[in-house]
C-alpha cells in the first residue's frame, strides 16, 4: 500500500478578504501560519513521515510546506517546487473580492467561472496563460502526476504535497475518477491534511482527511459559501 498526504496551503492575505488570487503570489496570514502549524501537529501525532514534498512555486504553498515540515522535524526532506502544481489562474478576476464579482456578472456567471470544468473567466492580455479552466488545471497536474510524483510513490517515497485548491481538485479528480460534473459540487478545505491510501496501481482503497469530523465539515462549508 501507498499512502500520500495532499494539503492546501494555509489562509493567505486574499483568502481573508475574499478575493481570487490566482497566480498572484501573496503570502499566508498569521491565521495560515497558526493553520499551518497545526496541520503539522496533527501529521505529527497520527504518525507521519515523509521523505519527500511537492509544492507549487507559489509562497503561500512553500510557506505551509516549510511550517509544516519545521513542527514534523522534517525540514531537511528533499522538496520539489513545480508551477505546474500552482493554483489555477483567475485571468482578469485576480484580486476581484468574489462578492464584488457577483454584483458585477452575475452569481450563475461567477459561479460557472469558479467551479465550472470548461470554462475559462476573461483573460489577460500578454500574459500566458492568460486564464485557466479547472480542465486547463488537470492536464497539467496530470501530466506532473505521470513524470514526477507517480514513479515517486512506486519508488516506496512517502509523500506530501502542498497546493492549492483547483490544483489539488484536479488531483482528487484524477484519484477518485470523478465526472467532470460532480467535480464542481467538490471543495477542499484550507490546511486540513488529505490523506489518501492507494493500491500497487495507485488506485484508491480509501481517502479521509485528519481531524474532528465536525471541524472539517465546518471548513468545506466555509469555502461553499465564499460566493452566495
Amino acid at each position: 500500500m501507498y499512502k500520500i498526504v495532499l494539503l492546501r496551503h494555509g489562509e493567505s492575505e486574499w483568502n481573508a478578504q475574499n478575493k481570487f488570487t490566482g497566480w498572484v503570489d501573496i503570502g499566508l496570514t498569521n491565521e495560515g501560519i497558526a493553520q499551518a502549524k497545526k496541520a503539522g501537529l496533527l501529521l505529527k501525532e497520527k504518525g507521519f513521515v515523509f521523505d519527500l514534498a511537492f509544492t507549487s512555486v507559489l509562497k503561500r504553498a512553500v510557506e505551509t510546506l516549510e511550517i509544516v515540515l519545521e513542527v514534523m522535524g522534517l525540514s531537511a526532506i528533499e522538496k520539489e517546487k513545480a508551477w505546474q502544481l500552482n493554483e489555477r489562474h483567475y485571468g482578469l478576476l485576480q484580486g476581484v473580492n468574489k462578492q464584488e464579482a457577483v454584483e458585477r456578472f452575475g452569481l450563475e456567471q461567477v459561479i460557472t467561472w469558479r467551479r465550472g470544468y470548461k470554462a475559462r473567466p476573461p483573460g489577460i492580455e500578454k500574459e500566458n496563460p492568460g486564464s485557466e479552466s479547472l480542465e486547463d488545471v488537470f492536464n497539467r497536474v496530470f501530466s506532473y502526476w505521470q513524470e514526477k510524483i507517480a514513479p515517486a510513490l512506486l519508488n516506496k517515497k512517502k509523500i506530501l504535497i502542498s497546493a492549492h485548491g483547483n490544483s489539488l481538485r484536479a488531483l482528487v479528480k484524477m484519484l477518485d475518477n470523478i465526472s467532470d460534473h460532480e467535480i464542481e459540487k467538490v471543495n477542499i478545505p484550507i490546511a486540513i491534511p488529505l490523506v489518501y491510501e492507494l493500491n500497487e496501481d495507485l488506485q484508491p482503497n480509501k481517502s479521509y482527511y485528519l481531524g474532528e469530523e465536525q471541524a472539517i465539515n465546518q471548513a468545506i462549508e466555509s469555502i461553499r459559501n465564499q460566493i452566495k
